[in-house]
């Protein structure tokens, strides 16, 4: 009778140390509620996402997520700046609530943080200048483009440029950057984060984004188990997509349409 007795009683303990665990990995959308903060990683590297402005405060796409995330939660919002390899400690170690840092979402994060709706593309791309006109990749016929040596851009562009597309590869993004600016090639295919430093830094280039290469969109992370907040944060992002106000950030800061984006 002991030896069942107090075999109940541990499992009544451990049932009810599982049951304050759930509670617990329920908190975050309560505690932001209650301190009136919401606090965000962003990056401030990866223009146009997320980068320092001229008045030395982050702006950029991710910024602009953040801020519309907090105006709808009716919180404040306190950004955190991290750097690609923080993004996911950032939320383990609590710093951060949510993380809007162009995170892609692949199997071995999924193991230790959770993910929202994807709520903005991130893309590879061919850019150019704004005096060309090119509405297809049969419009690069006979130009040239610089790529990145053994990049995803490289690869994508021989899919779809016409055989009469002169592809010149460069040993590094600095490299082929400069060939574009110093004017040796007419266009460039670059990943959007390298295409949004390199318009930022040279806009005397006059350069937009011309054809989409490949889509590889990016969500926001929220720590393992915040189901309550993930959920919330979902009806945000699905109701900022239908009111078309993720679109005109999309726009405004990517030159680009939102486009289709998986849940």
């Amino acid at each position: 009778m002991n030896m069942k007795k107090r075999a109940f009683c541990f499992s009544l303990a451990a049932s009810a140390l599982l049951i304050s665990s759930v509670v617990h990995a329920q908190d975050a959308l309560d505690d932001i509620l209650k301190r009136k903060v919401i606090k965000v990683a962003v990056q401030t590297d990866s223009a146009p996402y997320g980068y320092v402005g001229t008045d030395l405060k982050p702006i950029g796409l991710d910024v602009d997520m953040a801020n519309y995330i907090g105006k709808k939660l009716g919180v404040g919002v306190e950004l955190v700046v991290v750097v690609s390899s923080s993004r996911i400690p950032a939320l383990q170690t609590k710093k951060a609530d949510l993380v809007i840092a162009t995170l892609g979402k692949n199997p071995e994060r999924e193991k230790v943080i959770d993910f929202t709706s994807a709520y903005s593309p991130f893309f590879q791309a061919v850019f150019g200048p704004k005096n060309i006109s090119v509405k297809s990749f049969g419009d690069l016929a006979g130009k040239t483009v610089g790529v990145t040596r053994g990049a995803m851009e490289d690869q994508e562009l021989g899919k779809v440029a016409p055989a009469s597309t002169e592809t010149k590869r460069f040993e590094d993004f600095n490299a082929t950057i400069a060939a574009f600016v110093a004017g040796q090639v007419q266009f460039i295919a670059l990943g959007a984060s390298v295409a949004g430093n390199m318009m930022t830094k040279n806009p005397s280039v006059s350069s937009e984004f011309k054809l989409l290469l490949k889509d590889s969109p990016n969500f926001i992370g929220v720590a393992k188990g915040e189901d309550k907040l993930r959920l919330k944060i979902n009806e945000i992002v699905a109701a900022a997509k239908a009111s078309g106000d993720l679109d005109a950030m999309c726009r405004k800061w990517l030159g680009r349409p939102l486009g289709d984006l998986p849940l």
